[in-house]
């Protein structure tokens, strides 16, 4: 539990109006699910973070950095910690010849619109992922053969103990949905991406090509946090979950998608618990059935 000497000491590096304390998470996921952050901190600009970063740094209270909660999955007894949210507050996008600046708030979608509508391309591919460009970076965030490391040049993050930092693409050691981050304590505050001129109306058509694909192909009408599990090498995981029988598979609210079994959906007052069930269920059949051990794309916090 966040004590008040912890509130008050935030106070001191934002706005007591950013601080709110017992926030649900399912309003800040895109699964629509998971209970209460101690306390949840919205983030306005650079100079907040590297000092409350500081200040988390000695007293070693626990903390999560969150950007649109797109690949989450809270616990429904929520986190016993202080949210960070680099959001909203935090997503001017500039544009500069044929590079553009993103902070890390701004949506993947919303830097891709801004692509195309400068007449750059490389990001169609991004233009249907719902996560924000740090969390993109983070996870390596890719589709229809698109990946965030083949457009990134530059990733500023603050360290564990509030310097800005920046790492170029090699530093960054992008992986299949992994990066040098995942397991480090830097934070991503704006990212650099270098394009290449295209034709505004090709990039467009190609952007909405790849929105109906989705349309078609993915349970847009419904809460997810996207594909449950990364894609097992030589295998697809949707192809797996469909015959181990899992299509339409359902615990309490979270159903296996029939539209696409590679995700788990919440179809109506889902808890964290049912998709974890849901998720354990599966996990078990495909390596009995197929000697395949299916993990995890999503993460899991509480």
């Amino acid at each position: 539990m966040i004590g008040g000497a912890v509130v008050e000491a935030l106070q001191k590096f934002v706005p007591r109006e950013n601080i709110r304390l017992q926030e649900p998470m399912a309003g800040h996921t895109t699964f629509r699910i998971g209970g209460p952050a101690d306390c949840f901190v919205e983030l306005e600009n650079e100079e907040q973070l590297k000092k409350l970063r500081r200040y988390l740094q000695m007293t070693g209270v626990s903390f999560f950095v969150l950007g649109n909660g797109s690949n989450l999955l809270v616990s429904d007894s929520g986190y016993k910690g202080i949210v960070l949210q680099i959001g909203p507050k935090m997503s001017s996008v500039t544009v500069e010849g044929n590079r553009i600046v993103a902070q890390a708030g701004a949506t993947l979608v919303q830097v891709a619109r801004t692509a195309m509508e400068h007449g750059l391309s490389g990001l169609e591919f991004a233009s249907g992922i719902p996560g924000t460009v740090g969390g993109g970076v983070v996870m390596n965030a890719g589709a229809y053969g698109g990946e965030m490391r083949q457009v990134v040049t530059q990733v500023n993050v603050v360290s564990r103990d509030g310097e800005l930092m920046e790492l170029d693409n090699e530093t960054m050691e992008f992986g299949y949905r992994t990066s040098v981050i995942r397991e480090s304590s830097f934070i991503v505050t704006e990212v650099t991406f270098r394009l290449e001129p295209g034709d505004r109306d090709v990039i467009k058509a190609k952007m909405e090509e790849l929105s109906a694909g989705r349309r078609e192909k993915q349970p847009l009408e419904y809460p997810s946090a996207g594909s449950t599990f990364k894609r097992p090498e030589g295998h697809f995981a949707g192809q797996l979950i469909m015959e181990a029988g899992f299509r339409g598979f359902q615990i309490g609210g979270a159903r296996v998608s029939e539209k696409h079994c590679g995700f788990v959906v919440n179809a109506g007052n889902a808890t964290a618990r049912d998709v974890q069930e849901v998720i354990a269920r599966i996990q078990l059949r495909v390596e009995e059935q197929f000697g395949v051990k299916l993990e995890p794309e999503i993460i899991f916090l509480g």
